[in-house]
């Protein structure tokens, strides 16, 4: 017979693991349970931050519609007792360049620099009042103006809108691209940022310097003449609500 014998082993230590190894794996799985802590809380801020965002667009699409609704009215009451309504004057105008820069005399060449409009068909909201308009007047010639509609102000902050982020041109991809830039005056996403603006409210200078200058297109159809003034059939100098139009044309 053939016995089988069973080979004991003697027992055999596992090869120690190195210190600074085990010290290695404990800071990973520390570090990998702070980065899922920080996940959720992110997600959290996320889903706040959204509903907050909606309950604001929701707020200023009742605040435009009441303000719709009194002009109206205020028509409507002025016409029963036989008077007009004067509308008040706007305090938003949107500037565009339509010329170039050849017989430019320095004094114009410097107010477009300080609008901004360094090449033709670039545009700039503004804040109407008694310096502005002198500024306008000084350099009509080279420009066309007017205010823009709450429609007109949107398309052309979503459709056609770079900010200045470290003085670069930079798409608006996210509101986490105005949060970080406006985040101290209270404007938070795109809707805050065209509610400042359309309102003239009191953070219109930041809001409208760090939107950079529009580029636009030349309006389908092409321009009317240059060189003559809106009102004699051309095209630059104040043209108030047609402004409107243009821009339909050329975003």
């Amino acid at each position: 017979l053939i016995h089988f014998y069973k080979r004991r082993m003697p027992d055999a230590k596992l090869p120690a693991v190195p210190e600074t190894i085990l010290k290695r794996r404990k800071r990973q799985a520390e570090n990998r349970a702070n980065r899922a802590k920080l996940a959720v809380k992110a997600k959290v801020d996320r889903r706040k931050k959204r509903v907050d965002i909606f309950k604001r667009a929701e707020k200023y699409a009742k605040e435009y519609q009441d303000q719709e609704r009194d002009e109206i009215r205020l028509k409507r009451d002025a016409k029963k007792e036989g008077n007009y309504y004067v509308p008040a004057e706007p305090k938003l105008a949107f500037v565009m360049r339509i010329r170039g820069i050849n017989q430019v005399s320095p004094k114009v060449r410097k107010v477009l620099q300080l609008l901004r409009l360094r090449q033709i068909n670039n545009g700039v909201f503004i804040k109407m009042n008694k310096a502005t308009q002198n500024m306008l007047r000084i350099c009509e010639p080279y420009i066309t103006y007017g205010c823009p509609n709450l429609k007109a102000v949107r398309d052309l902050v979503y459709k056609r809108g770079f900010v200045k982020v470290d003085g670069n041109r930079t798409p608006i991809t996210s509101n986490d691209v105005i949060e970080n830039k406006l985040g101290k005056f209270g404007i938070i996403c795109v809707e805050d940022l065209i509610h400042e603006i359309f309102t003239v409210g009191p953070n219109f200078k930041y809001a409208s310097n760090f939107l950079w200058p529009f580029k636009l297109n030349n309006p389908t159809g092409g321009w009317r003449k240059k060189t003559n003034h809106f009102v004699e059939g051309g095209d630059f100098g104040n043209r108030e609500v047609k402004i409107n139009d243009l821009l339909k044309k050329m975003i």
